[in-house]
C-alpha cells in the first residue's frame, strides 16, 4: 500500500480531527481549529486537501431543522 505524504499543517489537522473523534467530540471546524492551534480561516486549505486525498470526508448535520455546519470525519490512513 502507498503511504500518503502530508505537509506538517495537513498532519496537524488530520491529527486534530482524529483526536476529537476519539474523545467523542464532533469535529466541527471551530473545534478542529482550536485542537490544531489554528484559525478557521487557516483550516480551509488543509481541510480541502485532506478531503481531496480521501483522508477526510464532510458530513452535513443529520438532524432536520438543525444546522451546526459541516463536520469533518477521518478515514483511516493506510
Amino acid at each position: 500500500m502507498q503511504q500518503v505524504q502530508l505537509s506538517d499543517i495537513e498532519q496537524r489537522v488530520y491529527q486534530a480531527v482524529t483526536e476529537l473523534e476519539v474523545r467523542g467530540d464532533v469535529p466541527y471546524p471551530d473545534l478542529i481549529a482550536e485542537q490544531a492551534g489554528m484559525t478557521e480561516e487557516e483550516l480551509r486549505e488543509p481541510l480541502h486537501m485532506l478531503t481531496e486525498r480521501g483522508l477526510l470526508h464532510r458530513e452535513d448535520t443529520p438532524m432536520a431543522g438543525l444546522d451546526f455546519g459541516p463536520r469533518w470525519c477521518a478515514r483511516q490512513m493506510a
